[in-house]
């Protein structure tokens, strides 16, 4: 059948994208010549991997089990259906859905017509979809219907009516009025002509954004950093050499599947990218955990330290059959020695691998064949030859080998700027295009890295970034509050909590309940708030009279030790 010309209406994607920062010119062409960027988009690379796997399992749940050839079958007719809604190649849209079938189909399905995903997680509300929309200008959400503490129709028709890009709303389950089904869309047998997807494919210039993924940033306002269909790739193909892979490989994957990690480092990617098979599932309940794992023969698990706690000192973990665990990739926050030699003995066929990345794109691995030392010791080292690593002292010196400094990559998949943040980009990279990563680092005699704290404001809690300077802005709003500082408390399980440490105004009292409350009113994602409560008459103040963070932390960690529960 001959190629139908690309109607102009789906070109719109054609061109520079406004607000994107490309890599430069001498960067890209070295990386070409080296053979990280192959000049080809995510869509097609995926879709050769559908041909050549085709009779093979490609992804699963619990209940259903999905080949490679039925993928891209069901991507092709719901990115023609998608276009029958009005998505266009270009466009941006939301896509808010858990670790389902239909986030599968609907992430390539995307990306056959060149509409870029925002990856947005299931606890995000309408604070944080909202900045997301207008950021990107994104046309379309595509979410769940309902969750536990929300409905999300609610939250959608609300950032309709005050974002003015947004003209499409798509939801999972029963669509409410005003809503495409995409279940309907998925079902639906397309009218349209395949051949679209391919003259699409042609327009677009794999330099150019894919996808955005969220980054954990230091202010209140999300960052949204651009992945390329080069770089993206790349980034999979890349991890999925460290990690162990075969084509009779299987990757568990609990964590949300809109994350980096469990997405493409190596993630769902770089396992499809062998012809491994991948499960989702949306519960982290160690029973239901270890029955897949017994049913699946899983041997890949990604994981952030606190699940794997809770995993391991499971009864449970005994009475299972897990020895078909190879490899569980650690990622999120540092890992204890202790855990992984407890987890290693437990199952006694896994080495637990230790891996320190960003959304923004670097990513460090301990080799699996690293010295026992190492791998308890470092979060690993570059897992490319062309990896740009800096540790900078405050002055933006190069720190003396074994001294510690800021962690600062570049790369062929790491990225050059945030989407639409100018100024922000001014500070977070430097004038040679190193990108400023605020962790504090030294290098290991092995050549590894160990992590040694962070200057970004953040709290990491059990991987899920929180931005000190979001919930201090929320906070200040309480007309009880004079002044206000988060920081982390040391938290077993999850590495750290936030705890909030208020000066009140005169006469006033506060309780971390009321306090919530009040957040809760700006709809926030329900991990950021805080956990504790410390009420103060000040605070202490560095030499350069600002908040000494440094101090409160040792205040709160003291108080915890002695068991005092703060206010209540």
């Amino acid at each position: 059948m001959a190629a139908l010309p690309t109607p102009p209406e789906q070109q719109r994607g054609i061109g520079v994208l406004e607000g994107f920062t490309p890599f430069p010119d001498d960067f890209a062409q070295r990386y070409r010549d080296k053979g990280y960027w192959e000049d080809t988009t995510l869509a097609d690379t995926f879709s050769e991997v559908c041909k050549k796997y085709a009779p093979r399992v490609a992804v699963c749940d619990a209940k259903t089990e999905v080949t490679y050839a039925e993928l891209d079958d069901k991507a092709t007719n719901l990115a023609l259906n998608f276009l029958d809604i009005g998505l266009r190649n270009g466009d941006h849209v939301v896509l808010q859905l858990g670790n389902v079938l239909e986030f599968v189909y609907t992430y390539f399905a995307f990306l056959k017509i060149g509409v870029r995903p925002i990856l947005a997680l299931h606890t995000h509300r309408y604070r944080e979809l909202k900045q997301f929309v207008e950021i990107s200008k994104a046309v379309a959400i595509c979410t769940a219907d309902k969750s536990k503490d929300c409905d999300f129709a609610d939250i959608v028709n609300r950032i309709e009516l005050e974002c003015p890009s947004l003209k499409t709303k798509i939801m999972l389950g029963g669509a409410a009025d005003g809503f495409h089904s995409l279940s309907g869309l998925i079902t639906k047998t397309a009218t349209r002509n395949p051949s679209e997807i391919e003259q699409i494919q042609k327009t677009i210039d794999p330099c150019e954004p894919a996808l955005f993924l969220l980054s954990g940033g230091t202010t209140g306002i999300p960052k949204l950093i651009p992945r390329t269909h080069n770089d993206y790739v790349c980034n999979s193909k890349l991890a999925a050499k460290h990690t162990k892979i075969e084509s009779s490989s299987v990757l568990l994957t609990v964590l949300p599947i809109a994350h980096n990690l469990p997405l493409a480092c190596p993630g769902m990617q770089g396992f499809m990218l062998t012809g491994a098979k991948v499960v989702l599932h949306t519960s982290t309940r160690a029973a239901e955990v270890f029955d897949l794992i017994e049913k699946y023969k899983v041997t890949h698990i990604h994981i952030v330290p606190a699940l794997l706690i809770i995993w391991m000192h499971d009864p449970l973990v005994e009475e299972h059959d897990l020895t078909s665990i190879q490899v569980i990739q650690s990622g999120g926050q540092r890992l204890q020695p202790e855990t992984r030699i407890l987890t290693e003995r437990l199952l006694v066929n896994c080495t637990v691998q230790e891996n320190f990345g960003m959304a923004e794109g670097m990513l460090m691995y301990v080799r699996l064949d690293d010295p026992l030392d190492v791998r308890r010791e470092t979060v690993g080292r570059a897992m490319c030859a062309d990896d740009e690593i800096m540790l900078l002292d405050e002055n933006d010196f190069p720190v003396r080998s074994g001294e510690v400094g800021e962690f600062c990559a570049r790369g062929p998949y790491t990225l050059r700027g945030y989407f639409n943040a100018p100024e922000h980009n001014a500070r977070a990279f430097t004038k040679d295009g190193f990108y400023r990563s605020g962790d504090l680092m030294r290098q290991h005699k092995s050549g590894n890295y160990m992590v040694e704290g962070r200057k970004k404001d953040l709290i990491n809690r059990g991987g899920e970034k929180i931005s000190a300077e979001e919930i201090e802005n929320l906070i200040l709003g309480n007309p009880k509050i004079k002044n206000v500082a988060c920081v982390a408390m040391p938290d077993p399980v999850l590495g750290e909590k936030m705890c909030a440490f208020v000066i009140l105004k005169e006469n006033e009292n506060l309780t971390l309940d009321e306090l919530n409350k009040m957040l809760l009113k700006h709809e926030i994602a329900k991990f950021k708030l805080p956990e504790r409560l410390e009420v103060v008459d000040r605070f202490p103040l560095s030499t350069f009279g600002k908040v000494s963070k440094k101090e409160l932390v040792a205040v709160v960690t003291e108080n915890l030790q002695q068991g005092d529960k703060g206010a209540t």
